[in-house]
Parts: C-alpha cells; structure tokens; sequence
C-alpha cells in the first residue's frame, strides 16, 4: 500500500496552492555510455517493498546491479527533504526520515497502480507533483544509476507485474499496466514488455533443472501473493514463446504489510489502549485510529488536529487512560512509521527464532512487548488461509492435483515466514522445495526474459 510521511515546518505549511507542475529531480552528470556494448536491456522488478534491476548479456549469466552502496536490491521509498531541497532513495531515504529532517517520505509506491490515486498528486513544497511522476522519478534514478555502472544506455526493458495489481477488476488491472508502462516509457526506456513476477522467478530456477518438471512457483512479496503452475525444461528455456509453458497463473493482494499490520494489532496496539473498554464498560474504544497506527498506508492519517482532539476525548472516555496517553504521545510525536518499522523488525526476527521482544522507543513513550512465533502465527492464520485458497484456485485452473507438483519454487521475503511454509509443505508433501533468491530471482528472471525478448 501507498505510504507517505509528512513533517512540515511553519514555514511549509504557509505556501499557497499552485498550478500543477512538472517535478525535475535535481541535475545530475551523465554517465558516459559506451555505444558498442549489445546488453542494451534489462529487466525491472518494481516491488512493493523493494526493487532490483538485472541485465543478462547474450552469452553470459543474469546479475543484479548494485544499485544502492554496492547492493542489488534497493527499498522501493523516496523521501523529499525539504530542508536541503533535494530528493533521497531507497535507504538513504529511510535513514533521512527517521534522523527527523523534515520532508514528506513515500514507500510502497507500486500500490497506487489501478486505483484512483494513480490520477491523483501530491503537494511537496509548492510543488504538486503527480504520483504517477513520482512513480517515474524513481525508475529513472535507477536506470541512471544502471548505466552508470554499466556504462552504457539502457532502453530495452521488460517489467515484471503481480498476477493481479487489482483483484476481480480486470478492467482496473489493464489500466495500471498501461500506467505503469506510461511512467516506463516517460524515463527513456524505448520498448517495453511486461512479464508475470511469478514466471520470471520460473525462469531463474529453469537454469539449473536438467529434466522437464511441473512445478508451482509461490512469490509472497510485500503487497501481493501470485501463483503459477509451470512446465519448466532444459530443452524450453531459450524458447521466446512460453506461453503453452503456463498452465495457471492467480494472485491475491495479501503481502508482508499485511503480516505487519496484524501483528500490531494482536500484540502491540493493546498496550495503546486497543480493544479495552470505556470507563462504564458498555463499548469498546473506537478501533479506527488503531487499525490506522498499525497500517503502514494510514498512518499519516492520525496527523491531524482533529485527530489528537478526537484522541483526547477517548482517554476522558477510558477505562485505562494511561494506555490513551501514550497512543496520543506517538501520534503528536508523529512516530508512527517508526513504531511500524519496529513491528516490522519484530516480525523479520520470529522467522529465525521462536520468541522475540518488540523494542520502540519514542520521545516520551517505551514499548517492550514479547512476542512469540505462535502469537505471531495465530495474529496472521486468516491470509495463510487465503493464499491457501488461492492455491487451490490456481490448481483448478490448470486442472492440475496436488500430488502432480513436483517442485515448489518460492521468492520473496514472505516466504521465509514458517507459518506460511508449514501451511506449503503441508499441502504438497511430496514436492521438492527449492527457496530462489527471495530478493533477486524475479530480477534475474527478467532479465533473462528480456534476451528472449528483445535478442542478445
């Protein structure tokens, strides 16, 4: 989901509306191309929560471009800092935001695609600035730092989606496709193809198969969850048209927010006051700001006056007022993105251990909330069981039994919670499972369907 974060100043809060205008991020030197080079393509993997970009000479392997301090993957997150009027990416963007600089942070952009924010802009100073160009502002910091690396121009690319970027509207699905490819294209990049993220993980892992193998590609990213049934083979993998290869392919827009948002709110937002009662016990405290603390697109929401009057008023109203104050304390500190983000840490850490200890600490207010992997397990059983159905969907679609699928080929960050791979094994107990690069198999994928594409 769209997320954006705000601190305004006095002095930005002054500035009067303006026409529209075009945002132009600020001047950069050019890096010099070498026009002899053939990999003029790429594949893009714009996620939810991060992206990567590769590349896959004619002749030789896919890789990754570092594109942030010598890494290959980069969070999907710009931050505006208004104070040195400059525009920060991926973890510099983060860094900047939580160091308190004041400026307006967004992360997981690729959420707006179909929906009615996508024809909507957003005021940065007295900028407005369409969210469909901020879209583009980060693709084309990424093609530039590419080429630079490269040294060479890029303007093949193919560009990975979700299943679904809208559920049950395909006419919505259509239409952030065709956005996504106008904010593409607006960077330079001349021809462009898109691919299925789930097929391009099956690409990646059809390098190293030596037999034909049916398998069911499982991509839990940070906003969606796709699925596809797949023939893969040594003997298909330089093939440009796979289309026979793919039995079924199906999504549902559950992804690891989500994951973060329910454990906010089984074990974090009742220490807040979350589900306890009025002083007279006859009704609950209203959950709407709760659920908005704990939704990573919401939060800015809570930033208003009539919030924190609203808010005030519930601690007259409550039972425990004390846990009140101290929702009100984060939300006047506006340190909602950082408690999320320590939820977030939390829920990274129960995928290697069995209990862990939740620590936020803001300006006025201290959690340290124990966590255990089955408080965590119990707080999401809901979307496993969506994704669960969702498989079973995928599999009637291709007209495919469980114990047909041979392997099991997983990418993406969710896909390392245990829950989640308790659930898949499971349901096919005599799969092969083979866990691709959870960040960089949908990139490399890409990148190798871009040769196909567009020729080495």
């Amino acid at each position: 989901m769209l997320v954006t974060a705000l601190r305004q100043n006095r002095n930005v809060a002054r500035f009067a509306c303006r026409p529209m205008s075009r945002y132009k991020p600020p001047p950069r030197k050019p890096p010099s191309f070498d026009m002899t080079s053939p990999a003029r393509h790429c594949g893009l993997d714009f996620g939810t929560s991060n992206t990567t970009l590769g590349i896959a000479p004619g002749n030789g392997s896919p890789r990754l471009i570092p594109l942030e301090a010598g890494r290959p993957t980069i969070p999907s997150t710009i931050f505006f800092d208004f104070e040195a009027d400059r525009t920060l990416f991926g973890r510099a963007a983060t860094a900047e935001y939580v160091a308190g600089t004041d400026g307006r942070m967004m992360r997981s952009l690729k959420s707006i695609l179909g929906s009615s924010l996508a024809d909507e802009a957003v005021r940065i100073k007295r900028r407005v600035i369409p969210f469909l160009e901020i879209i583009g502002s980060f693709v084309g910091e990424l093609k530039h730092r590419a080429e630079a690396e490269i040294g060479h121009e890029l303007d093949h690319v193919v560009v990975g989606r979700p299943a679904h970027y809208v559920d049950d509207d395909p006419l919505a699905d259509r239409e952030a496709q065709q956005q996504m490819e106008s904010a593409v294209r607006a960077q330079g990049f001349r021809h462009i193809a898109f691919q299925y993220e789930p097929i391009a993980a099956a690409l990646d892992y059809e390098q190293q198969v030596s037999r034909e193998e049916l398998g069911l590609i499982v991509d839990l990213g940070g906003g969606t969850s796709d699925f596809s049934i797949v023939r893969v083979s040594p003997e298909r993998v330089r093939a440009a048209d796979r289309s026979n290869d793919i039995l079924a392919t199906a999504g549902v827009h559950i992804g690891g927010t989500d994951f973060d948002r329910l454990l906010s709110l089984a074990r974090v937002m009742p220490a807040l006051g979350y589900q306890t009662p009025t002083a007279d016990g006859k009704r609950p405290l209203p959950s709407g700001p709760y659920v908005d603390l704990a939704t990573w697109h919401r939060i800015n929401r809570l930033y208003t006056p009539e919030l924190l009057r609203e808010l005030k008023q519930t601690r007259r109203e409550a039972r425990d007022p004390e846990r009140v104050a101290d929702f009100i304390s984060i939300v006047a500190h506006r340190e909602g993105h950082r408690l999320a983000g320590a939820v977030e840490e939390a829920k990274i850490a129960l995928t290697h251990e069995a209990a862990t200890r939740l620590a936020f600490a803001g300006e006025e207010v201290t959690l340290q909330t124990p966590i255990t992997r089955a408080d965590f397990t119990a707080a999401i059983a809901a979307p496993i069981g969506r994704i669960e159905t969702t498989i079973g969907l995928t599999l009637a679609m291709a007209g495919v039994a469980a114990d047909r699928i041979e392997t099991l080929i997983l990418t993406g960050g969710s896909t390392q919670i245990p829950a989640v791979m308790s659930r898949l094994r499971a349901l096919f107990p005599g799969a092969r499972f083979v866990e691709t690069d959870a960040f960089g198999s949908v990139g490399l994928g890409l990148a190798l369907d871009a040769v196909r594409k567009f020729g080495g």
